[in-house]
């Protein structure tokens, strides 16, 4: 029954904002259109569809808000007025009551709050749509007070997302079903997608595990802060951290006024990102302006700070190989090499024609070369690639989301820091060190020490293995032996060419000592 409610209660605002409209606006039955009118009756539809979308989400609760954060970044699907109203959704919510905060680390933990803090503030710092912050202060394993940071989940989180997310699957189904407009713009992979992200913010502990790992992969990078994770004090509804000071970076001329070089502030910004992109292949995948800070601690000046780590994006070799590739074609302006590189990754069907693919990227990127960063909308970039990508049957590859979604954050930032910062001559020496470091020695010397303990392990085996197969005489090759058997080759060859060079440079040394025993003669 309360579900019941809860859908009519989302039912009427939507119709009262006019959402109706962004779904039967191709609607060819004038039945049910009329009978949506005749109920709406009265409504105003005055202000724009983006915004009246944006207000809508807004009074239907948290969850709706973070859904239409989540949907401002598929520009793939929405138009672009609507991407950008939604873009301006802020992750401010009213907090709830501190008691209930309270209540919930004590239920974490079993144990009062004074026995965990030494001091622990009610009043909430920061408030969003899935947890608050408050600041307190910790007494750690040394004995010594560490000012802290305490995230507290939103109080009946899962079970309201729980509802919410059915109602949203469900009126998903019917707008693809109705509408033509309304499957264009893929609805139910919307839903299934911001429902996988959900579940994760849900679980701090996850978020715990997520900043650890940046940690470790930024601690000599001298570039950002990630704040250190007490694990001691960390449950799903409850994450404890390290407190950053600093100023946020949307406050610019407060960073001016402390003297923060702003222009090195947006280069450092790009190569953060492209850092955790290429190096790690794990990368903040929530960085608006709201999520980072600037340090104005004398030792750590100027940096970056990182907070919420609920979403993170990975990428896998292949993943980061064929995009750094990508990129090094695009500031190269060798759209060739970039339409071949989506053929050969299977992103387009194998008969599309090379030539009208690369002539249709060159339409779309060409303009945008050689000028500022404040005259370059990565965004609209975007968007024309995906709009040329249909046209081709190019698969939009799901694990390069939130990979869009955090250029476009980067893109916003760095226009305002630095207008006049060039993202693609700032990012290209970067790219092409990498591409050099992938291809180069370097790599291969780091896969033959990933691989050395695993031939450590095969080799001694490999004469028991063949023994019991001569033995047995022909039988159908096992995927282990065919396996064991391709790795002696393969060490059998690399054997040869080392007694090979072995041989050769010993008498290569023979040869030069007769040589000079024959000029002393």
């Amino acid at each position: 029954m309360s579900r019941f409610f809860r859908g009519v209660a989302i039912l009427w605002v939507a119709l009262r904002y006019g959402l109706d409209e962004l779904v039967l606006s191709g609607f060819s039955r004038p039945g049910v259109r009329a009978l949506t009118r005749i109920i709406t009756v009265g409504r105003r539809l005055d202000a724009p569809r983006g915004q009246r979308l944006r207000e809508a989400l807004q009074q239907l609760g948290p969850i709706f808000v973070k859904f239409g954060q989540v949907l401002s970044t598929r520009r793939d699907l929405l138009p672009p007025d609507i991407a950008d109203e939604l873009a301006l959704l802020q992750d401010r919510v009213p907090p709830f009551d501190p008691a209930i905060a309270v209540a919930t680390i004590e239920r974490a933990f079993r144990r009062p709050l004074d026995e965990i803090f030494v001091s622990f503030e009610r009043e909430p710092v920061a408030s969003a749509s899935i947890a608050q912050v408050h600041f307190a202060v910790l007494r750690d394993k040394e004995g010594r007070e560490r000012e802290v940071a305490v995230k507290v989940l939103r109080p009946g989180m899962l079970a309201a997302i729980e509802k919410d997310l059915a109602l949203m699957h469900m009126v998903a189904g019917w707008v693809s079903r109705l509408s033509a407009d309304g499957r264009r713009l893929k609805p139910r992979e919307v839903v299934r997608e911001f429902d996988n992200y959900l579940h994760d913010e849900l679980d701090l502990l996850r978020e715990a595990a997520n900043a650890a790992q940046l940690r470790r992969n930024m601690a000599g990078l001298q570039l950002v802060l990630i704040p250190e994770v007490f694990w001691d004090w960390c449950h799903s509804d409850v994450l404890v951290m390290q407190r950053m000071k600093g100023l946020p970076i949307s406050q610019i001329e407060a960073l001016r006024v402390a003297g923060v070089d702003i222009p090195r502030l947006a280069r450092d910004g790009v190569t953060i990102f492209f850092t955790q992109v290429f190096r790690d292949g794990f990368f903040h995948a929530d960085m608006h302006p709201g999520n980072i800070m600037v340090s104005t601690e004398p030792q750590t000046f100027g940096r970056y700070i990182s907070l919420d780590f609920g979403i993170v994006g990975s990428l896998t070799e292949v993943d980061k190989e064929y995009l750094a590739q990508n990129f090094t074609a695009f500031f190269r302006r060798d759209y060739k090499r970039v339409a071949e590189l989506h053929v050969e990754s299977g992103w387009v069907p194998p008969d599309t024609r090379v030539n009208e693919l690369e002539g249709a990227i060159r339409a779309v990127c060409e303009p945008y070369f050689d000028r500022p960063l404040k005259e370059i909308s990565l965004g609209m970039v975007l968007l024309r690639l995906f709009q040329t990508s249909r046209r081709f049957q190019v698969e939009i590859q799901p694990q390069l989301v939130l990979l869009q979604k955090t250029l476009l954050n980067i893109e916003g930032l760095g226009r305002q820091l630095d207008p006049d910062l060039d993202l693609w001559s700032t990012a290209k020496p970067f790219l092409e060190r990498w591409m050099h470091e992938q291809l180069g020695p370097r790599r291969l010397w780091r896969e033959l020490q990933a691989e050395a303990p695993r031939y450590a392990k095969m080799l001694p085996e490999l004469p028991r293995l063949l023994h019991a197969y001569l033995r047995r005489g022909p039988q159908p090759e096992s995927a282990e032996l065919r396996q064991l058997l391709a790795e002696q080759q393969r060490t059998n060859r690399l054997l040869q060419r080392l007694l090979y060079a072995g041989l050769g440079f010993v008498l290569g040394l023979v040869l030069i000592q007769l040589i000079i025993r024959i000029r002393v003669l």
